[in-house]
Order: C-alpha cells, then sequence, then structure tokens
C-alpha cells in the first residue's frame, strides 16, 4: 500500500473543524499588502508541477517578476492542508471543487479559485468483486472514506443504474486501510482513487465497474487562496498564473526536459517515472490557460457546483445552521451566482488565468 501518493480529499476527522468554522465564521481578516505567502499542496499527480516549480526555480523567476515571495510548503496530509487554509495558516493550497466548497467556504472562509489545473478522468472508481456491472453492488457493504469526492462518486455512479445510497450499507475507511481492507475475502465493494485504485483492480475477480471518466469535469482540482489577501495583493494572482503555466507547458513537452520535469516530479511524489506518466493519462489536465478558461466559463461548471452542493448539503457538509443548499453562495464566471448572494464564500475566479491567455502576465 503506497498511501504517500494518495488524495485523501475529505476525512470525518475534518467534520469537527467544519462544525466549529460553520458556528465561528472562519477565519477572517482585513485586507492587507503583502510581499511574503506561503501555498500549501499534497501529494497528487496533478498538484505536482507546484513543487517541481519552486525546485527548479521558476517560483523565483515569476514571484521576482512581481515583486512577492511564495514559499511552496508540502502538508502530508491533505486534509490538514485544507483546514491550515481554512484556519488562515497559509495563503493558499491545492484543493479539489468540492472540498473547498465543504471545507473554507461553508466555514465561512472567502476563497478564491484563481487556477483550474485539471479534472479526475479515471483517477477515482469503483472496484467490485465477483460481478459484472455496477448494478451487482445492489446490497453490498461499500468500503470508502465516507463523506469524500468517493462517496459523492459513489451516488452518482449508483444513479447512472437506477439506485440510491440507500440501496447499499457504506463503511468509513482511510485511505491509507482501503487496500488492505479490500483484500479481505468478506469485502466485495470499494471506493477510492489513485494509487489505492489501481491496486484495487489487481485482487482476484475484482473488476472496475465505475469510474470518474463516466463523470468528466465534476471532479476538479484547483488552486484557491484567501479572497481577501488577493484583492489587496493582485501580483500574487498574476505570478502563481505565471509559475503554473510555464510549468504546464514544460512538463508536457515531448522532449527530454519534458521527461526529465516529469521524472523530477515523480521523485518528489515518491513514484517512478512510469508509475506517474500512468496516473498522469488518467488525469486530464488543462493544458492552456484558453483550455481552463473556457472549462471555467463553460455552463457545464454551473450543472456540476449544483451537483456537488446538493450532495454536500444532502450530506450535513454544510453545518448545522445551513437550511438549504442554497445556504453558500458560489460565484461562477460572468457574475452568476449558485445560492445566497449575500454569501458568496466560493468564487471560481478565471482573471489570472485570462492574464495568461492574453499573454498579459
Amino acid at each position: 500500500m503506497v498511501s504517500w501518493l494518495s488524495k485523501t480529499r475529505l476525512t470525518i476527522a475534518a467534520m469537527a473543524l467544519l462544525l466549529t468554522a460553520s458556528c465561528s465564521g472562519g477565519a477572517q481578516h482585513a485586507p492587507e499588502k503583502r510581499t511574503d505567502f506561503t501555498i500549501g499542496w499534497s501529494i497528487y499527480a496533478g498538484w505536482m508541477p507546484w513543487p517541481y516549480a519552486q525546485q527548479a526555480g521558476i517560483v523565483k523567476k515569476w514571484a521576482d517578476k512581481y515583486g512577492v515571495k511564495i514559499n511552496f510548503v508540502q502538508v502530508n496530509d491533505y486534509v490538514e492542508s485544507v483546514n491550515q487554509f481554512n484556519a488562515g495558516k497559509i495563503d493558499g493550497v491545492t484543493v479539489t471543487n468540492m472540498d473547498a466548497l465543504t471545507i473554507p467556504a461553508a466555514g465561512g472562509k472567502d476563497t478564491s479559485a484563481i487556477i483550474l489545473g485539471d479534472y479526475s478522468d479515471g483517477n477515482d472508481g469503483i472496484v467490485l468483486k465477483n460481478a459484472k456491472s455496477l448494478a451487482d453492488i445492489k446490497g453490498r457493504t461499500v468500503y470508502l472514506v465516507e463523506l469524500s469526492v468517493s462517496h459523492y462518486l459513489l451516488a452518482r455512479g449508483l444513479s447512472s443504474v437506477g439506485l440510491q445510497l440507500s440501496d447499499v450499507k457504506t463503511v468509513n475507511t482511510s485511505d491509507a486501510d482501503i487496500v488492505g481492507a479490500f483484500a479481505n475475502p468478506a469485502a466485495t465493494a470499494a471506493v477510492t482513487w489513485n494509487p489505492q485504485l489501481t491496486e484495487l483492480a489487481k485482487v482476484p475477480n475484482a473488476k472496475l465497474v465505475f469510474d470518474s471518466h463516466q463523470i468528466p469535469a465534476e471532479i476538479l482540482d484547483l488552486l484557491a487562496v484567501d479572497t481577501a489577501t488577493l484583492k489587496a495583493n493582485p501580483n500574487l494572482g498574476k505570478a502563481l498564473a505565471g509559475i503554473w503555466y510555464e510549468t504546464i507547458t514544460l512538463m508536457q513537452r515531448k522532449d527530454a526536459a519534458g521527461a526529465a520535469a516529469r521524472a523530477a516530479m515523480a521523485k518528489m511524489a515518491g513514484s517512478s517515472p512510469q508509475a506517474f506518466d500512468a496516473q498522469l493519462t488518467t488525469t486530464h489536465l488543462y493544458a492552456t490557460p484558453q483550455d481552463a478558461v473556457a472549462a471555467l466559463k463553460s455552463p457545464a461548471l454551473a450543472d456540476t457546483m449544483v451537483k456537488v452542493r446538493d450532495f454536500s448539503f444532502a450530506k450535513g457538509l454544510f453545518g448545522q445552521g445551513a437550511k438549504s443548499a442554497d445556504a453558500v453562495g458560489i460565484g461562477l464566471p460572468g457574475g452568476k451566482t449558485l445560492g445566497d448572494t449575500k454569501n458568496v464564500k466560493l468564487r471560481f475566479d478565471p482573471t489570472f488565468m485570462e492574464q495568461a491567455a492574453a499573454g498579459k502576465l
């Protein structure tokens, strides 16, 4: 089991913090001009360009251009990185769309997603033993990280075959334990993400019956920053966009330089170049800022976030005070808002990606 290459999106342990933040209103501070910033990251194929950029000097190049200092710090546990962002200990974090909504935004922290990096295109999946199709899951006990994107994927998969969450029983299982749990002959259903997903699929009589490839662009991987900090320091956003797109361009090159960049990312992730490249095949990177801006401005984003927020509210992830799925406002490009326009706490902001697309960084 290689848990160091997992992306633990949300655990029960985070719920206590969420409920506390929902009552306290989350970490708030007045906008201030600053020059030093800290961004948290955790290991996942789609996020490895950030620490590589720091190692390769790309971060310093763009930070110097805009008169700022940016330090990318690894947080070994993904949920802890999001919690640190929520508490105001770091200025930005690598995070999924669901967790940006259910942890900082639902906790009262005004959060801006400024880089749309990729979506899971097969990195998350449902595996069954002795089954022909997903429909065979009915009545089974399903092992997964409850209240995470695995739970969301399960709900989406069940709906595709006319089933509901009530048709199965779930058992909360950490990403560190799920491979071992599924090895038990009594365990016949599990939902997880790579690299654990690959390991589960190797178990005798196991079959991958549904994955995130079938719900494209719903599990989004982002870079989110504190909105007040960004407003007071727009050069931070400019530098981050410059860093990202220079690094993404490099890592996608088919020559020795591109291979070397990916190999360095793999090493930082504790993986082999071959395993890392395999994970990239199920990670749909938005290769250019134009692609990312188009995806962010697509009507599909609103449809996705409606599904995500409805699931999150139904599972109590907005906290005890939330009366409906509209409780947390979600700002979309073009001025559209999902939910409470007076309580917008998650903003999809294409500003800096648009500047990159126009060559104005």
